[in-house]
């Protein structure tokens, strides 16, 4: 039981204060829903995309995080672009809700070049609770009722555009957290995350019905300087409007660069005007005999919005 506890218990330290500072980003911002890493890519394509998340982390293991997501963005004008998300997510016996409202706008820096630069604000209004109603043997007669907090927030991005790179560089919760109803000494009242989210989609040509994407993502917590990447690869391939893909991301520590938290096949397609994608992160530690992985489905739909007249939002 001890060899199980310890990384147990690390692991819940790592994302369960994740809970409490931003959305959990795991493998589904792979499942063509780059606006879910960034505001900044709201309102880019000639869709109105729509995305469902579901996300069951440590499969096996009671009261493990479990997350669903709504986002959706879309394009305003030519050179702007709205986008929202709403969430859900509960780790044990502590819940969080919330929404988060983008808006992004475009800039061209060389059409000829396909060489863009967008920036985007969000504003987010998080509610974080602690529900005791179903705690055991709760003796302490100071535990009484739920502890509950809702804090509004911003998030800035950047993004940055030149043919097939991309580079994304975000702030997460700029403010800090209100600790009223909550231990200042145990609790973290800096929320604020920085990461960064950048790739380069390969085609021999733009007719070529095969792409290849190798991306990375990093992603640094302030109040306790934690860190971790995220290294990916897709293959696309093409038919016309229609397309499949499939891949693999590689997510580990730091300062443990060895050691990964999990690997994780990816694959998805997208039909028509449906899009499925899943993922199953295979645990990478000694967590793997107790739980059976995580899943992470996302499904979608693209409402036909027609093409701008600006490059910078194709």
């Amino acid at each position: 039981m001890k060899k199980l506890i310890t990384p147990f218990l690390f692991l819940c330290v790592f994302l369960g204060k994740g809970q409490e500072l931003t959305v959990p980003q795991l493998s589904q911002y792979l499942s063509d829903n780059p606006f879910l890493m960034s505001p900044a890519f709201a309102g880019i394509g000639n869709y109105v995309k729509v995305r469902m998340n579901g996300l069951s982390q440590w499969v096996g293991v009671k009261d493990a995080p479990d997350t669903q997501s709504l986002s959706a963005d879309v394009r305003l004008g030519n050179r702007s672009g709205i986008g929202m998300v709403l969430y859900n997510d509960s780790n044990g016996e502590t819940k969080q809700r919330g929404g988060k409202v983008s808006f992004a706008h475009h800039l061209t820096i060389n059409k000829y070049e396909d060489h863009f630069f967008s920036m985007a604000l969000s504003f987010n209004l998080n509610q974080f609770r602690i529900d005791i109603e179903n705690f055991e043997d709760n003796n302490d007669l100071a535990v009484v009722n739920d502890r509950a907090s809702s804090n509004p927030n911003f998030d800035i991005g950047t993004l940055y555009r030149r043919g097939g790179f991309y580079l994304s560089l975000n702030v997460s919760n700029i403010l800090n957290k209100d600790l009223k109803k909550f231990n200042p000494i145990n609790e973290p009242n800096t929320l604020r995350n920085y990461y960064l989210y950048s790739g380069y989609k390969y085609r021999r040509s733009r007719r070529a019905d095969f792409e290849i994407e190798p991306s990375i993502f990093f992603q640094y917590f302030e109040n306790d300087n934690r860190s971790v990447t995220d290294v990916n690869t897709k293959f696309k391939w093409y038919d016309f409007l229609d397309y499949y893909y499939a891949g693999f991301t590689y997510r580990f520590l730091n300062d443990q660069l060895g050691a990964p938290l999990y690997i994780a096949p990816i694959i998805g397609l997208k039909k028509g005007d449906f899009y499925f994608g899943y993922s199953y992160q295979i645990i990478m530690n000694e967590l793997l005999g107790y739980s059976k992985g995580t899943h992470v489905i996302t499904l979608g739909v693209d409402l036909f919005q027609g093409i701008s007249n600006c490059s910078c939002t194709y």
